[in-house]
């Protein structure tokens, strides 16, 4: 039976970059992947799945071989981030402000998939088996010599660490026997994609209003990704419109910077929340969704699997470095204890923004408006702020 240092399972854009930096330590990894993702081609139109990727999450793609690939295809860099309910209360975030050239890349998710898979297929340390799901999970509890096994299609393969990047039903969570806590918020999102009178913009913005967020996030070209939160009875009557009737309601809806456009693409999702009881039983180790699913008013949900998939690695490393059993469970608790604070307080403050902005009393409504209006104004607030979601402090 085959023995390797770690297995990851799911091939998604944090169980990529966690095989690639685990293969970076030396490790011998496995990557299971139930569907390898479509090529990409410039003719292609813009996938409806895009992320806002951070500064820090950049850092970590540069660092596994996967940025240049990403830069070469269709990304879009923005400097600013404007937030507003009222015109009067409007706060912009600047790139300036942490002297950086930009906050982040609006990016579809596919490229970064594809991007890091290239890397992988190239990378000599690691197996990777696609279309294949894993069955069975095992974990034999020795001291020295504890291993999982896994049964993924009609093999069973021994590994010292198995890495659940396998998404929010995570099916190694549940065979690890991790429980998790979570609910499904009153609102629904909706991406549409768009084609836009503007040329492409340095900025991405979002506006509060009592029925939920809007968003523009801003693409290469004259195009633009839309995020349109409401109550899970509009979405589902938006997601039944014509393009064209869905086009006069985004027009009638949307703040007027938006500019005149087409709609091209469209799809909703529920709003989930989820965490984890714990991140680590034994030796399987829970990353990005598997671990945490977040509110997305923020953006930061591919961003946290990325910080999680660096903590490991430098968890590891400073095991190997200092001659420990790097795969041993109380090396592995460290990696929770590094994570689980920091993706906490990122998922309490989405929800606190979210009920703040979803209560529509007056009270609220001038508190929140005062503080848009005092952050605009306190450039030492602004900046701070900006440097903890980008990653850099």
């Amino acid at each position: 039976m085959k023995l390797v240092d770690c297995i990851v399972v799911g091939g998604g854009m944090v169980g990529a970059a966690a095989a690639l930096s685990l293969a970076q330590l030396g490790l011998s990894v496995t990557l299971v992947e139930k569907s390898a993702p479509n090529p990409l081609s410039p003719e292609q139109p813009v996938d409806l799945r895009v992320s806002a990727i951070s500064l820090a999450s950049e850092y970590l793609l540069e660092q596994l071989g996967a940025w240049p690939q990403i830069r070469a295809w269709r990304c879009a860099p923005y400097k600013r981030l404007g937030v507003w309910e009222s015109e009067l209360a409007y706060t912009e975030f600047n790139a300036d402000d942490i002297d950086q050239p930009y906050l982040g890349h609006i990016i579809e998710n596919r490229s970064i998939q594809l991007a890091l898979w290239q890397q992988i297929e190239a990378h000599d340390s690691i197996e990777l088996i696609c279309p294949s799901s894993v069955e069975s999970l095992s974990q034999v509890d020795h001291e020295t010599t504890g291993f999982s096994t896994l049964s993924v299609g009609e093999r069973e393969i021994n590994a010292r660490l198995i890495v659940a990047a396998d998404g929010g039903n995570s099916f190694i969570r549940k065979l690890a026997g991790i429980g998790c806590t979570g609910w499904q918020y009153q609102q629904s999102a909706m991406l549409i994609h768009v084609q836009t009178s503007i040329e492409q913009q340095d900025i991405t913005w979002q506006q509060f209003t009592p029925s939920g967020p809007m968003a523009m996030l801003p693409l290469s070209g004259n195009q633009a990704s839309l995020v349109w939160y409401h109550h899970k009875d509009e979405i589902r009557r938006l997601s039944a419109l014509s393009n064209q009737a869905l086009q006069e309601r985004v027009l009638a809806a949307f703040p007027e910077k938006l500019g005149d456009i087409k709609v091209l693409n469209k799809a909703s999702f529920p709003l989930t929340r989820q965490h984890a009881n714990s991140y680590v039983e034994g030796r399987v180790v829970l990353l990005g969704d598997a671990a945490h699913s977040i509110n997305p008013l923020a953006g930061q949900g591919v961003n946290l699997g990325f910080k999680d998939v660096k903590a490991l690695q430098t968890i590891i490393a400073t095991a190997i470095g200092n001659g420990e059993l790097w795969h041993q469970p109380h090396v592995l608790v460290r990696y929770e204890k590094a994570r689980r604070t920091d993706n906490a307080l990122m998922m309490t403050g989405m929800d606190a923004l979210y009920k703040g902005f979803s209560n529509d009393l007056p009270l609220f409504k001038l508190l929140r408006n005062t503080g848009l209006f005092v952050a605009q104004r306190v450039p030492i607030l602004k900046s701070k702020a900006l440097a903890y979601a980008c990653g850099i402090e």
